[in-house]
């Protein structure tokens, strides 16, 4: 699972270094809400980042690498669908929603936020205590992104952290009965097979009487 992230962010930083390097103005392969030139940036925006701040690339690294390797992990047989669909809705979701400023939005947070949301809700849904606990853990490392949500930086794109949180909690939803589940008790399977208990407790003592 782990080498998944890591081909991300390895992406990431080529892509950084290319754009530092040539001056290609790769920005202009973000979203730009609600313009027909703007949606190449559903798939493109999530590898583009700002080449006048380092900052940006380094705080995104370390969450894509680690929220994808845990979804991943976790959610082997849908987790490559969710992170597919998680950076096309966050995308797609941005430009349709977003404002239009005239502003490229670029970066691998709508991602991330996307995929916070769905290993978060997921969790929650399932009520599967390892998955549970993976949404506590999601809380500790991860609640502090909260505060991204609401404009207080003009360089943040808190439309695209709102959208892509979404668009994870839409997913956790949508897949909440695909991957893993919490193992069922006798009984729930029993009523699940339309088996009334009684009966087999006189089915059962009938053979002892035998």
């Amino acid at each position: 699972a782990a080498y998944r992230g890591l081909f991300i962010v390895i992406m990431m930083w080529l892509i950084y270094w290319a754009d530092s390097l040539f001056k290609v103005n790769l920005h202009e392969f973000g979203v730009l809400p609600k313009r027909i030139e703007g949606i190449k940036g559903i798939l493109f925006m999530p590898l583009i980042h700002a080449n006048d701040d380092i900052k940006h690339i380094l705080n995104n690294s370390p969450a894509i690498f680690f929220l994808s390797t845990l979804l991943f992990y976790s959610y082997h047989k849908i987790g490559l669908k969710v992170f597919i669909l998680s950076w096309i809705l966050s995308g797609l979701l941005l430009w349709i929603f977003a404002e239009d400023r005239g502003v490229y939005h670029i970066g691998m947070s709508a991602v991330i936020y996307a995929l916070a949301g769905f290993l978060f809700m997921s969790g929650i849904l399932r009520k599967y205590f390892p998955l549970q606990a993976l949404s506590l853990l999601i809380v500790f490392l991860y609640g502090s992104m909260v505060w991204g949500l609401f404009p207080t930086n003009l360089r943040i794109s808190w439309e695209g952290h709102l959208m892509g949180l979404s668009a994870g909690i839409f997913l956790a939803i949508y897949y909440r009965s695909k991957g893993p589940q919490r193992p069922k008790f006798q009984y729930e399977i029993e009523k699940e097979l339309g088996i009334d208990p009684t009966d087999l407790e006189g089915m059962y003592n009938a053979k002892i009487r035998e």
